[in-house]
């Protein structure tokens, strides 16, 4: 069954998004590119501070150019339930051995509703979730986006998979994805931690030695079991409830009728007499 993009991404939009994600890009890897000095890391947080202002802005940025795509009330309506549902299902596994709830339901409706809708599902359930567990910090930024692009790439996943194969290419997305979310998000904070050690971020090394570092640094340490703790919580949840959360989610946009206009229509007064003819 082909999937609806409630959130219907042109051509302006998609530039907006392509910029949106290159600048969450550098704004975990520019520590790779423009080190700090060495007598400076006691500052090394300025930087960063600056794309944890700009993001929230970026954005909005990107809902305010999916409105123009056609953003309804209903598909409004959607994103917010959707989204505090997932937020609700965070705490159910949050810090107990990496198990993590917030992701199948976000993996679920990108696939349905299209990479725009995961997109921003993706920010708005994370930002809700850490209003919730009081999980505002300086990661949050950064858990948004990487959110962010998970739903997107549930929603670019290829349409014509159905049935079993499905849920498999979906399980093994979940899987995929908990392990990118993972790595990605070790990036905001080893180039300011470790400093020195044999682990740790070198100002005077290439970018490509840094990254072999950093993966080794994030397959050898605790952060690589939470992550398949993760990865775990992703796959049991899509085999188990995935079917039946599509055909709900599926079902809610066969009745919700996205993308058909609405129209009001004046009806006929009694006796046949349109407004004003009796005056």
């Amino acid at each position: 069954m082909n999937r609806v993009s409630v959130l219907r991404i042109n051509l302006r939009t998609a530039f907006v998004l392509t910029v949106a994600s290159l600048a969450g890009l550098s704004m975990f890897f520019w520590p790779l590119f423009a080190p700090p000095e060495p007598e400076a890391m006691a500052h090394s947080a300025d930087a960063p501070l600056i794309f944890l202002i700009a993001m929230p802005v970026i954005l909005a940025v990107v809902l305010a150019e999916m409105s123009s795509g056609g953003i309804d009330p209903k598909v409004l309506a959607l994103l917010g339930v959707l989204s505090a549902v997932n937020a609700g299902l965070r705490p159910l596994g949050a810090g107990t051995a990496g198990i993590e709830t917030v992701f199948f339901l976000l993996v679920l409706a990108g696939r349905v509703f299209g990479p725009g809708f995961g997109f921003a599902m993706g920010a708005t359930s994370l930002f809700a979730s850490a209003l919730l567990t009081a999980g505002v910090g300086p990661w949050l930024p950064f858990q948004m986006v990487s959110s962010a692009w998970i739903g997107l790439g549930a929603g670019l996943l290829p349409k014509r998979v159905t049935g079993k194969a499905e849920i498999a290419m979906l399980a093994a997305y979940g899987v995929v994805a908990a392990y990118a979310f993972g790595f990605i998000m070790n990036m905001w904070f080893w180039p300011f931690t470790a400093i020195g050690t044999s682990l740790g971020f070198n100002p005077a090394a290439t970018p490509g030695e840094n990254l072999h570092t950093f993966f080794v640094f994030t397959v050898t340490t605790s952060s690589f079991g939470w992550d398949t703790g993760r990865a775990v919580t992703n796959l049991i949840a899509i085999i188990l409830a995935g079917p039946a959360v599509l055909a709900v989610l599926r079902r809610a946009s066969r009745r919700a009728a996205f993308g058909v206009p609405v129209r009001f229509e004046t009806s006929p007064r009694p006796g046949g007499l349109t407004p004003g003819a009796d005056g």
